[in-house]
């Protein structure tokens, strides 16, 4: 395998994304071409020791990812295979967690008020097919429910909708 696949057979993404994947084989190895900036953004964390003085550290990228997307997955009745999205991670200690999601939430909030967007906020949670240990699962699920109820906002219930790594919040404008 070439290194994106190896990058992204170290973070499952391989084992359970590939169909939704751009790849392709030159001579003997096969390439993918990045579908998302998870595994990157941890392979950038992991590229030194870090103390945890240096946390929460907050990435975003608004790079262009690449899909072999279902029809109508991202863009209604169309067919992704390129686009560009903005996506972040924040690596901080477990107890901080739903305060940074909050903060991230009340950010995003204020952003899409000044353009006059209005956000719908589910929470989607583990799916049946999952990476890790349901007790951390269930400790994530709760600092992200934690978060959208400090938010102050309505929101919905997204059971099983959460991608093979973690629970999210979907936001929709």
């Amino acid at each position: 395998y070439g290194r994106g696949v190896r990058l992204r057979e170290t973070s499952g993404h391989w084992q359970n994304y590939n169909e939704h994947m751009l790849s392709f084989k030159v001579e003997d190895t096969i390439f993918a071409l990045k579908p998302m900036d998870c595994p990157s953004h941890c392979a950038m964390y992991k590229q030194r020791p870090r103390s945890y003085r240096e946390l929460p550290l907050r990435w975003a990228d608004f790079g262009v990812l690449h899909r072999n997307e279902f029809s109508g997955a991202l863009s209604g009745l169309t067919r992704v295979r390129r686009f560009q999205q903005g996506d972040a991670h924040i690596f901080c200690p477990p107890d901080k967690l739903a305060n940074e999601i909050h903060n991230g939430l009340d950010f995003v909030q204020h952003v899409y008020k000044i353009f006059g967007f209005t956000l719908e906020l589910a929470l989607s949670t583990r799916p049946e097919k999952f990476l890790g240990q349901i007790e951390t699962w269930d400790r994530a699920e709760a600092a992200l429910r934690e978060a959208l109820e400090r938010l102050g906002k309505p929101w919905v219930l997204n059971p099983g909708d959460g991608g093979f790594y973690g629970p999210k919040i979907d936001m929709r404008i």
